[in-house]
């Protein structure tokens, strides 16, 4: 079902989930970004399409310096395609990085639900969808 007319563009904000590394979670490590949901809270894509130049994204990690870039979406990987964040010039390479994120595709980007975002250097991390609202 394409919901690209009935999506929105909303802003969503991930914090790191209780972990190993973060026993209580952490509000100063995660991401936020733009995308377009549909009504259930699905990213739509053929509104990014419609709208990728919109689909800014932030990381921001305590102890190191913030990074902005974009929601991408790619052909291949799990599932026929990828969800990624990618960074350009990002940890100090000047090239460009990407977190992927795993399964986007198929996640509710809603308040409590948990998703999985995969490092470049392969470390898998827990995220809480901590808000969704008005970009």
């Amino acid at each position: 079902m394409a919901a690209s007319s009935n999506a929105a563009l909303r802003k969503v904000t991930l914090n790191a989930a209780r972990s190993r590394e973060f026993p209580e979670g952490s509000i100063r490590h995660g991401y936020d970004f733009i995308a377009p949901l549909t009504p259930e809270g699905r990213i739509d894509l053929e509104a990014w399409k419609a709208h990728r130049g919109e689909c800014f994204a932030h990381r921001f990690w305590a102890g190191e310096p913030t990074m902005q870039g974009l929601l991408v979406h790619r052909a291949g990987g799990l599932g026929g395609s990828t969800w990624t964040l990618e960074w350009m010039g990002a940890r100090g390479s000047g090239a460009v990085d990407e977190d992927e994120g795993y399964r986007f595709a198929d996640h509710l980007f809603k308040v409590g639900e948990y998703v999985s975002v995969r490092e470049p250097e392969g470390a898998m991390l827990t995220f809480r969808v901590v808000s969704v609202g008005k970009p």
